[in-house]
């Protein structure tokens, strides 16, 4: 049996491969007149720039994307060396650009041991341009007013920084006077890092630590937490097509360890009272015999909470 909401809409996740210039806010408003609700939300912003996975609730299934852990995003992205600008990416101005002579010197061997000096345990400055709030207000809508804003380096985890191919190129007038000489070097990279992490000050820190500046030319998210580009469908695929990627019940069993309860209990779990906890560590989801989604928990001593409770009683 699928849940559906009153209007007919079946809740559940849209896995949507953003288009370049579109804001996550922008994707919602498609979905919400694609879907014909309201009740739409992301988990988890992509830049306009960016492309690729963006996770999507509708209807009931919004309830639970403040607990999905999407706490591992990978990405492909092109990095520039060669000159710094004011967004760490290709939006914003130059801060200078280094001479065909300094990246002559810069051999594959020490982009490749700086690479890996960004790679594992890190800390981590975010990009001033980045949604990070600072007392309550957006970091990139204080540096749009002009202010200067420092923001303090935190933990993050890079798992993979891996170099797929780098591409050394001439640029401007002077392409063809000396053979052989770069005016900026292109690296395709694979990203996979934890929650919070920017691939844009990846791309600044790289371009520092070579003495040459660096930024984001190109980023396409491939996945986020367990959900892929394997599963992703475009804004007009979706237009053609509007049924969702994962169920509610789908969702639950793919986001979350699963603890089955039995027909009573599932009784109690859809009015609300409180049950024995299961001995299960942090958030998972509690489903009837047949495989429905009931509710997310977490135990609490003897008993365990409900976080959302997603069967109507």
């Amino acid at each position: 049996m699928q849940h559906h909401d009153s209007r007919g809409v079946r809740p559940g996740l849209f896995v949507v491969d953003k288009p370049a210039g579109m804001t996550s806010h922008d994707v919602v408003a498609r979905i919400r007149k694609i879907v014909g609700t309201r009740k739409v939300g992301h988990a988890g912003t992509l830049d306009p720039m960016a492309t690729g996975v963006l996770v999507i609730g509708v209807e009931r299934a919004t309830k639970i994307l403040g607990h999905l852990t999407l706490d591992r995003k990978s990405y492909l992205a092109t990095i520039t060396l060669g000159a710094a600008t004011t967004t760490d990416d290709a939006e914003g101005e130059p801060l200078g650009e280094a001479g065909a002579c300094e990246l002559a010197e810069l051999t594959d061997e020490r982009i490749d041991a700086a690479v890996a000096e960004l790679t594992g345990d890190i800390e981590q400055v975010p990009s001033a341009v980045s949604a990070v709030k600072v007392d309550g207000v957006r970091s990139y809508a204080r540096v749009r007013a002009g202010e200067q804003v420092d923001l303090p380096a935190r933990p993050v985890t890079v798992y993979r920084f891996d170099r797929l191919a780098l591409r050394r190129e001439a640029t401007g007038p002077d392409d063809a006077s000396e053979p052989g000489t770069a005016n900026r070097i292109e690296l395709d990279v694979l990203v996979d890092c934890s929650s919070g992490t920017y691939v844009r000050a990846l791309a600044r820190d790289l371009g520092a630590a070579l003495g040459v500046g660096g930024h984001l030319t190109a980023l396409r998210r491939t996945a986020a937490g367990p959900f892929g580009l394997a599963e992703a469908r475009t804004l007009d695929q979706l237009a053609e097509r509007s049924e969702p990627a994962f169920g509610l019940d789908d969702v639950v069993a793919r986001a979350f360890p699963l603890r089955s309860v039995d027909a009573a209990t599932a009784r109690a779990v859809r009015h609300g009272q409180r049950i024995p906890a299961a001995g299960y560590h942090g958030t998972y989801g509690i489903v009837d015999p047949d495989g429905r989604a009931l509710a997310l928990a977490t135990d609490e001593g003897p008993r365990c909470t409900f976080q959302v409770v997603l069967a109507p009683a």
